[in-house]
């Protein structure tokens, strides 16, 4: 079957041999298909690539041959005993150490918060910031000026002028 052959006689929902044949041996036409019928990637699969060797029997019967060898060696397998009262007591002092020590950090983190060391180091770190001069009349061809209008009347407008010829640190 050839492509043109294909798309004359595909229908959705079809499980004729020689479309699926085809399906499975051109990208192309299972495009198509897959575009009006997603489930033809399910009906697809198969043919003669997806038989074991030896045939369907062949499988099924090495398939229950090991089922039957893992039952066996469930059966012969020491079982493990089970844990004596020292192990038991072992098990819980760790889990009681475990918790002990996890409340033991939680609260040494929970402490109070420590004063500095060292006062002198804690008045060196402050700054002092200038203040810019306030821009109150600007007039170029090149600026942008953009103002936002204040929400109330308590709060401050905000004015961004956008001009290359500004000084960048005003």
């Amino acid at each position: 079957m050839n492509c043109s052959e294909f798309r004359s006689a595909f229908a959705p929902a079809t499980d004729d041999a020689a479309i699926l044949e085809h399906v499975r041996s051109c990208d192309p036409c299972l495009d198509f298909a897959a575009h009006a019928d997603p489930d033809i990637l399910f009906r697809a699969i198969g043919g003669a690539d997806m038989i074991p060797p030896g045939g369907v029997d062949a499988f099924v019967n090495d398939v229950m041959h090991a089922v039957h060898l893992r039952k066996a060696e469930d059966e012969l397998a020491p079982r493990r005993a089970p844990l004596g009262w020292t192990r038991k007591l072992a098990v819980a002092a760790t889990f009681a150490a475990g918790i002990t020590g996890a409340t033991l950090v939680w609260q040494h983190d929970r402490g109070p918060a420590q004063a500095p060391l060292n006062t002198q180091h804690a008045t060196l770190s402050t700054r002092n910031f200038a203040t810019k001069p306030v821009v109150e009349t600007y007039s170029s061809n090149k600026a942008t000026i953009v103002e936002m209008p204040a929400e109330s009347g308590n709060s401050p407008q905000v004015v961004m002028i956008l001009d290359e010829n500004l000084p960048a640190d005003l």
